[in-house]
């Protein structure tokens, strides 16, 4: 893919090129707890001291701030992203991968629209009060119904609806091409929400778990936001395109490759993070133009205390992050 080779150089190189030299580069806010008992205390971990977990997870930890100076020495600009000590560093890269990065993409057609004229410098759906607040998957690889659940209640309420939560949870139970919090496509789900006309419920009535349970039926008569339909386009080397589809449509459910996620704590990703592998999905709400580097807004739906209160910044141009790989479009 694109790109490949050089990522894959620079991930076999994360651990080897690291050194303690490099650590002078990691920012404040990445040293505030690189002490693994604080670690533990701020993050509420509770496996003893004595226990062989214990071990594994300083190991891990170590790692972690190894890698983190290493990622760090790339950020050479205060606009760059920084790395650092977070709720995952205490996991191994596998363990990450395995449990949070559970999107898979099928490939969409390149867009072949023309680009919005005219289009303002910076647009965030944020500023127009239909985006709903950040949410927390926990320990179940359902990014893919995050993204397409956070885009529905996204353009119901710019249609004119009250901005609501709705079910994450009832699209991770009944969406049955896909695996619940095993892993799936918003693409898929997206297809299953169109051919069965299925009205999502609000949170509150089908509340999320982060277990894959059984369906729960539901009444034709009930619910209350159905997909029509949607569009799925591959937008690299066509960002701007991609900028007039998010103003135009509402926000976006992207598959992206966020193996450097792990670590991020703010600021514009611009390096090591390529479209190698599309592994998580997640909702572009805007983006900003007017700095010296141009970025697409994100919502992530790891929480608040991950990247700057649950969003990530990836700069415009260049598909990093993949981001423009597999975009999806809903219509309510």
């Amino acid at each position: 893919m694109r790109g490949s080779h050089m990522y894959a150089l620079l991930i076999a190189t994360v651990v080897s090129l690291a050194s303690p030299l490099c650590c002078k580069n990691v920012s404040e806010t990445g040293t505030r707890f690189n002490d693994f008992n604080s670690f533990r205390e701020q993050f509420h971990r509770l496996y003893g001291s004595n226990s062989e977990e214990f071990k594994r997870r300083h190991v891990n930890f170590q790692s972690a701030t190894k890698r983190h100076a290493f990622l760090n020495s790339f950020s050479t600009t205060p606009q760059s992203a920084k790395y650092g000590v977070n709720q995952f560093s205490d996991l191994s890269q596998e363990e990450f991968r395995d449990v949070y990065l559970r999107a898979s993409a099928d490939r969409a057609l390149l867009f072949s629209g023309l680009k919005t004229e005219e289009l303002p410098d910076k647009f965030d759906w944020r500023d127009k009060a239909v985006v709903a607040p950040v949410q927390n998957q926990q320990a179940c690889g359902s990014c893919w119904a995050f993204s397409v659940v956070g885009a529905m209640q996204s353009v119901c309420a710019i249609s004119g609806s009250k901005l609501e939560q709705l079910s994450v949870q009832q699209v991770l139970d009944c969406s049955f091409q896909n695996q619940g919090c095993n892993g799936g496509s918003p693409f898929q789900a997206l297809n299953w929400l169109k051919q069965t006309r299925v009205k999502l419920l609000p949170q509150s009535e089908y509340p999320y778990t982060a277990k894959t349970g059984i369906c729960h039926f539901v009444s034709p008569s009930h619910g209350s936001v159905a997909v029509k339909n949607f569009t799925t386009h591959d937008f690299s080397g066509r960002e701007e395109a991609m900028m007039g589809q998010l103003v135009e449509r509402g926000p976006l459910a992207v598959i992206v490759d966020a193996v450097s996620w792990q670590d991020y704590l703010g600021g514009i990703i611009q390096h090591h993070c390529s479209s190698q592998w599309s592994n998580h999905a997640v909702l572009v709400v805007g983006y900003n133009t007017i700095g010296d580097i141009p970025y697409w807004i994100v919502q992530n739906s790891w929480g608040t205390t991950w990247g700057d209160e649950g969003y990530v910044y990836i700069k415009i141009g260049g598909n990093v992050c993949g981001i423009a790989d597999s975009v999806a479009s809903v219509f309510i």
